[in-house]
């Protein structure tokens, strides 16, 4: 049996661990009918990532929407941060502290959510009865828990920001790295609500869109929130997609061709020439079909476009090639934004058969990375697909954060390494049996934290 296999099995049957019993609790009210998600009308009078307002979660942060996550406390912060445009809005931090926590570590962990809907946010879906957004709606959000909880289990005291914003605007990727910066400062200055050391280390960690997020965050980083240079001591991310046009040329009529529908959709809610396009050029019997993005989660959103020719699903396909639209996909793409700053290291792994977006385009990324001086350290799979590398390479990334936040200096040269599999490294296998049965005790209700601290 392939390594891909045997973790996909292996999460699998986590997956299905009976769930705590607890007592039925009524599903927590949608974001788009709750008021603590409402952006205040003089919000541009706060400082980027001050808090506006905290809360308890409504219901238990749970695995998978059903299992309750035996943790010591967690929270959320309605916070100040920036859109794609520079205006000033605001979104949700989950602030997740462990048992036995070291309040003197922070990561910063970027979840995929992928879809234009503001309901189908980390901070709903990652409570106790949160299912939304169709079936298996939030269904890879909720699984990225698992991930958190690896985290957890060192300590570290978990965020993860709603960085699609109160709008839910995927692929507005600079907003997403305003977003996550905003919440680390968010999280620093909350230390008399969640004990958070105000001089904590930080990490950064996303795959896929979360990927994106936390790329996003180290580019604008020293421009956008330069008192954070030194607190963040690395950022691992895979998965990575650094130009938008390859992603819709490569996955159109593809079993992922939803991410087409779902990111345009997501764009036009930042940029109103975006959204007039859509409502002019989308044919008449596929605007059913777009609107209904608006309502779903990613898992829905593919099924609905499985396959589908989404580049022709417009009365001129041209229009694709516009300068302006081109203009808006640059805008949001990695590859024709600044390097991220030199001190800061990057931990970064693609799958080289990835589906969604060609390795070439991380290649030559991460080469251009390397001549502005950012240090990476870069791993190619060659044996996992782009859903497959976001568990296959999970272990290997969180022992690479695991030595950034002990203290242990990254290499101050680049390198690149192409694998079989992340799953035979020696990190991965001196990680991978403790993230495993951390995950199988964390479902079973036992306590998220180290056994021993100190």
């Amino acid at each position: 049996m392939r390594p891909g296999i045997l973790v996909t099995v292996a999460f699998a049957a986590l997956s299905w661990a009976a769930p705590v019993t607890e007592e039925k609790r009524a599903t927590p009210p949608l974001p788009s009918t709750d008021s603590f998600y409402s952006v205040p009308d003089n919000i541009a009078s706060y400082a980027p990532g001050a808090i506006i307002n905290h809360r308890a979660p409504p219901s238990p942060i749970s695995a998978f929407g059903i299992d309750p996550v035996n943790i010591a406390a967690s929270w959320q912060i309605l916070y100040r941060t920036t859109d794609n445009l520079g205006n000033a809005t605001a979104t949700i931090l989950t602030v997740l502290v462990p048992v036995n926590a070291d309040f003197d570590k922070l990561l910063s962990y970027q979840v995929a959510e992928d879809a234009p809907n503001i309901n189908c946010a980390p901070s709903y879906a990652l409570q106790l009865e949160s299912a939304t957004g169709g079936t298996l709606g939030t269904a890879l959000t909720q699984a990225e828990l698992l991930l958190a909880e690896a985290a957890l289990y060192q300590g570290w005291v978990v965020v993860l920001p709603d960085h699609e914003g109160p709008n839910g605007a995927y692929l507005a990727n600079r907003l997403a790295g305003y977003a996550t910066l905003d919440g680390i400062r968010a999280a620093l200055q909350s230390t008399s609500l969640t004990g958070i050391s105000i001089d904590a280390k930080v990490g950064l960690w996303g795959y896929s869109g979360g990927a994106l997020a936390s790329a996003w965050a180290t580019v604008l980083q020293p421009e956008y929130a330069p008192e954070l240079t030194g607190t963040l001591v690395g950022a691992a991310f895979g998965g990575t997609v650094p130009n938008i046009y390859n992603v819709i040329t490569t996955i159109n009529k593809t079993p992922s061709a939803g991410i087409i529908a779902a990111g345009m959709v997501g764009l036009a809610k930042q940029y109103p020439v975006m959204a007039t396009g859509l409502e002019d050029h989308v044919l008449p019997e596929y605007q059913a079909d777009f609107e209904a993005v608006l309502n779903q989660c990613f898992v829905p959103d593919l099924s609905l476009f499985n396959n589908a020719d989404v580049i022709n699903m417009i009365d001129n396909p041209n229009l694709w090639n516009d300068p302006v639209v081109l203009e808006i996909f640059a805008n949001n793409s990695l590859e024709y934004a600044p390097a991220p700053p030199a001190g800061l290291p990057l931990f970064v792994y693609k799958a080289v058969k990835d589906e969604v977006s060609p390795i070439a385009d991380t290649d030559d990324l991460i080469t251009a990375y390397c001549a502005a001086g950012t240090t990476v350290e870069y791993i190619r799979d060659q044996s996992s697909t782009h859903g497959g590398l976001s568990l296959i390479g999970a272990p290997m990334a969180l022992a690479w954060l695991i030595d950034r936040m002990n203290g242990k200096a990254a290499s101050t040269v680049c390198s690149t390494a192409t694998k079989y599999s992340m799953l035979l490294d020696i990190a991965t296998l001196e990680v991978l049996p403790t993230f495993l049965l951390d995950a199988l005790k964390a479902l079973l209700g036992g306590e998220v934290g180290p056994t021993f601290f100190g």
